[in-house]
């Protein structure tokens, strides 16, 4: 069904469409809200969230819908995942050490280098990218090693001091 149609050239979708584009709005904003009120660690209890909500999305609209969203995965003060927007902030987030082996930071001339347990580099990177301190130029993961490029202007024990705050005791 056309809205106006005129020598077989359709001018404008059908109200099939509206009525589609209008369930997508209501969709993302239950994803966001179920992330804003709920702790979300996996896409399949977004995707559990939302069918109680009265949504039924497959796993791959879910995850386009999480990349239009911007949704990410980082690691809450207990070291576990959860989603989150890209508009809340956790306050700088505290990692349990038992993330991490036995030597925390090593140097490799102005570079220094954290192993981590398989699997959380990515994730503590990224916390440590979100909430870098000055001294902290970024950093770049793999599957349980992350590299951290420090400022130039600061010191060996100032770097340390710095990555020292994203650690409990």
């Amino acid at each position: 069904m056309y809205i106006y149609s005129n020598n077989n050239r359709n001018f404008a979708p059908s109200f099939e469409y509206l009525f589609t584009m209008s369930a997508k709005k209501q969709r993302l904003s239950a994803i966001k809200s179920i992330i804003r009120k709920e702790v979300i660690r996996s896409q399949e209890d977004l995707q559990k969230s939302l069918t109680d909500s009265g949504f039924e999305v497959t796993q791959a609209t879910l995850s386009r819908d999480i990349r239009q969203l911007k949704i990410v995965k980082t690691h809450d003060n207990e070291g576990r995942y959860v989603y989150m927007l890209p508009d809340m902030t956790m306050k700088e987030p505290r990692l349990p050490a038992s993330l991490f082996d036995k030597s925390v930071v090593e140097f490799s001339g102005n570079l220094a280098v954290i192993k981590t347990r398989p699997g959380y580099a990515m994730g503590i990177a990224s916390d440590i990218d979100k909430h870098a301190p000055d001294e902290i130029l970024g950093t770049i993961a793999g599957d349980d090693t992350i590299l951290i490029i420090p400022r130039e202007r600061y010191t060996r024990i100032q770097i340390k001091d710095a990555l020292a705050r994203f650690l409990k005791d």
